[in-house]
């Protein structure tokens, strides 16, 4: 199966377009990784044509929050540049999984620091911030930083069928039931006859 994990960073937020739809927004940078090649791209909006076959070729998404953010906003951009809808690919939200499992509604930093003991290198508001100053690496950098987070977590999940997080000075655990996460293969068998 084809998986790629993918996170997006806007040049704009909420309160700059007048709405809580993230349709509404423009993306200044997309970070993908790509499971086929073991490699990590970032593409601007100007480099959309180098990026568009990852998605096309792509049988799973992989994002962090994607369902409600990430995948509605890249549809815009998707549909404008003729290639359907990309919310028929199918998609992997942990951050939905975790929710739907804990009813927690955690940040991505808090399973990265619970998991992993590491910490984001940045915030969404400070790649706008970065955005306007014309910091166009850091953006970069700060989103491929979340795809790796993002794709370590999910393969850390599928392992261990679990995650962590932190709540002040404590780590807690979350159980993850992941054998819907990706298709079962389908088994072909030849007759003998």
């Amino acid at each position: 199966m084809r998986k790629i994990v993918f996170d997006i960073e806007t040049r704009n937020i909420f309160q700059d377009v007048g709405s809580n739809n993230p349709a509404d927004l423009d993306i200044s940078v997309i970070g993908v990784y790509d499971y086929e090649t073991d490699k990590y791209h970032s593409f601007i909006q100007e480099e959309f044509d180098k990026m568009w076959p990852f998605f096309q070729k792509a049988e799973m998404i992989i994002t962090f929050n994607g369902e409600y953010f990430d995948i509605p906003l890249l549809n815009k951009y998707y549909k404008k540049a003729g290639l359907g809808d990309v919310t028929k690919i199918r998609s992997l939200d942990i951050f939905k999984e975790i929710k739907n499992t804990s009813g927690r509604w955690l940040k991505l930093d808090k399973i990265a620091e619970g998991t992993f003991g590491i910490n984001k290198i940045g915030d969404g508001l400070e790649a706008v911030a970065w955005w306007r100053k014309g910091e166009i690496e850091k953006i970069r950098k700060y989103c491929l930083d979340d795809v790796k987070i993002t794709k370590d977590v999910y393969e850390f999940a599928m392992k261990n069928k679990r995650l962590m997080f932190k709540e002040g000075p404590f780590t807690k655990e979350i159980k993850l039931e992941t054998k819907h996460w990706e298709p079962v293969a389908e088994v072909r068998t030849q007759s003998l006859f």
